[in-house]
């Protein structure tokens, strides 16, 4: 995904018939509620700033453009318009309800939510964040979407911020936005979070690959061109008529194979990936004995992602070859695998016109089935939440039971782990385990499509040490239930610290309490001898000229007070706005100078 706002108009008109120009598949009922919906928009924040620069309309619109592209619904883009409207307008929820609908409301009240949580703290904070994140998809996972786009549109605009903001930002992101676009399937948006994210936390990284890759492109293009064209022949040859796309693999990648190899970018061969998209399942198979044929296949770099799909749903042969002595990796999909594994989830939306039967639904996935069972458990605790955090967005495995059943599982799970995905009572009476038929510890990480198979006695229990090996915040929970239950010796070191943290907290808000207490009686003093000594006082009327009879409206940027100097402006829909005269928006409204008034506050001796 690329970001291709590039307007110069950006009056609000403009920016409407622009999206419209762009996206001509919505209904023409669906244009008359979007342009309502942004009409509502501009009127509510007229006048607002983002920065020193920008209208804060345009963030907005930049948003529904990015939720557009994936061709979600009306209701999705109208949310993107407001998804941050409640902090600038916080008495507007009940109308915008009434006005666009009880899931518009839902999508931007779950929205406003997240975008509240500091979720890059290192306290108990990022725990419960992280929780009430995640479980907010349970309920309409498009609010996930809405702020995947926030997040993107903020990446692609972090220039103009500090250097400081604009790692921690991108931390963010690579930590917990890019990871969760994975889960969701949405590899387009996963790759660019990633590669924006790596130009701010290492930007002498970013750059050399950059180079590198820019160096390279005339001899790649003649290297892969080569490549597709033996694939095409061979193909036609068979009666299958494919498309092939040839491509550098995006740079967090590049940089995650640096960091695992220990090498620059220049030492690097396998850069280079074909996608290879034909019409049928059985074409793929096909092609894959096309390709073998060609090259010589590396050992171990062959994955069946049809037959075994990822838990987001995504779909694909993988296979690396040795192409002219230097590696080629290549993907080989149908169009529908390669809608879900641009779109993931959002291909529900993008088909939602019925065209196409194998979509990815929401309730499909893994991530939201664990969420469904996890929201009911006692998740109060930071260090479960990491776990919490490792299970739904790290990497995953595959390892089959000896029936052939599939358990998905974090990487580095164990036994013990597995044995609790199981079942509850089959991880409580764990004694051993064997992988592929060999007898393994039951603290050995397992592999991905290894046949697990778990011996268990009646006698055995949970201990301290399964506690303190198990990756999995099912069986962490479940063997710490247990401990809490049937060991006395058992000490919880995980309540120990929140139990500090909790004193730590509320002695902090005492003092917080304490201290604003003593503003509150400090500023009363001042009023009320700022009142004795005053002269004279005001009714709050506003005068221009002589006249005080006019629709008047307080900005509440500054909330001007009767006292204070004041400016006013001639507003399309409010009348004559009042702002403090040191207000630092009023001069950055648009033609402020030309809309300008006089106005004083309406002096009276009472």
């Amino acid at each position: 995904m690329q970001d291709e706002f590039n307007i110069q108009d950006i009056s609000p008109q403009n920016l409407l018939q622009e999206f419209f120009k762009n996206f001509d598949f919505y209904t023409e009922e669906e244009n008359q509620k979007i342009s309502k919906a942004w009409n509502y928009l501009v009127e509510k924040t007229e006048g607002l700033m983002r920065g020193q620069v920008n209208p804060y309309y345009l963030h907005p619109m930049r948003v529904a453009f990015i939720l557009a592209k994936g061709k979600f619904d009306a209701d999705t883009i109208i949310a993107g318009f407001f998804h941050n409207l409640f902090e600038q307008v916080p008495d507007c929820e009940q109308e915008l309800g009434e006005l666009f609908g009880q899931d518009v409301l839902n999508i931007c009240s779950g929205t406003t939510k997240i975008s509240t949580l500091k979720i890059n703290s290192k306290t108990m904070q990022q725990a419960d964040s992280i929780r009430k994140m995640l479980f907010a998809m349970i309920d309409d996972i498009r609010v996930i979407f809405v702020k995947l786009a926030d997040r993107l549109d903020r990446m692609r605009n972090l220039k103009g911020l500090d250097e400081s903001t604009q790692k921690s930002i991108a931390k963010e992101v690579i930590d917990i936005w890019a990871p969760l676009a994975g889960r969701l399937g949405i590899g387009d948006l996963k790759n660019e979070l990633e590669d924006l994210s790596l130009k701010y936390t290492n930007p002498d990284a970013f750059q050399q690959i950059k180079q590198i890759v820019s160096l390279k492109k005339d001899e790649r293009n003649e290297y892969l061109q080569s490549a597709v064209k033996k694939i095409f022949m061979s193909a036609q040859k068979m009666g299958i008529e494919v498309q092939i796309k040839s491509r550098a693999k995006h740079f967090y990648s590049i940089y995650q194979k640096m960091k695992k190899r220990n090498k620059e970018a220049g030492e690097l061969y396998d850069l280079l990936a074909l996608r290879i998209i034909c019409k049928q399942e059985s074409e793929c198979y096909t092609l894959i004995g096309i390709v073998h044929g060609l090259w010589k296949p590396l050992d171990g770099r062959f994955k069946d992602y049809i037959a075994m799909p990822k838990a987001n749903g995504y779909q694909s042969l993988h296979t690396t070859v040795l192409c002219e002595g230097k590696p080629l990796e290549i993907q080989i999909r149908t169009q529908e695998m390669h809608n879900v594994a641009e779109h993931g989830v959002a291909s529900h939306w993008l088909y939602k016109k019925g065209t196409n039967h194998d979509m990815v639904k929401a309730q499909d996935l893994s991530i939201i089935n664990q969420l469904k069972s996890l929201r009911s458990e006692n998740l109060d605790n930071e260090n479960f939440f990491e776990q919490l955090k490792d299970d739904l967005l790290g990497d995953e495995i595959f390892v089959f039971t000896p029936a052939g059943d599939v358990i998905q599982l974090p990487s580095n799970s164990n036994a013990i782990d597995f044995a609790y995905a199981i079942h509850s009572a089959v991880g409580e009476k764990i004694v051993g385990a064997k992988a592929d038929g060999k007898i393994i510890q039951l603290t050995t990480p397992l592999q991905n499509t290894q046949v697990v198979e778990i011996l268990t006695s009646p006698g055995a229990h949970p201990t301290q040490n399964q506690y303190n090996q198990v990756h999995t915040s099912k069986a962490r929970q479940k063997i710490r239930n247990w401990l809490l239950a049937n060991d006395p010796t058992f000490v919880d070191k995980d309540l120990l610290q929140k139990q500090q943290a909790e004193k730590e907290a509320n002695n902090l808000h005492s003092k917080q309490v304490e201290h604003q207490k003593y503003l509150d009686r400090k500023e009363k003093g001042e009023k009320s001898k700022k009142k004795k000594n005053a002269e004279d006082t005001f009714t709050g009327k506003i005068k221009i000229g002589k006249n005080t009879n006019f629709l008047i409206s307080i900005a509440k940027c500054c909330n001007p007070q009767k006292g204070d100097e004041i400016v006013g402006y001639v507003s399309r829909f409010k009348g004559i706005v009042i702002h403090r005269k040191d207000c630092f928006a009023f001069g950055k409204i648009r033609d402020v100078q030309k809309r300008a008034v006089e106005v004083e506050w309406d002096q009276k001796l009472e």
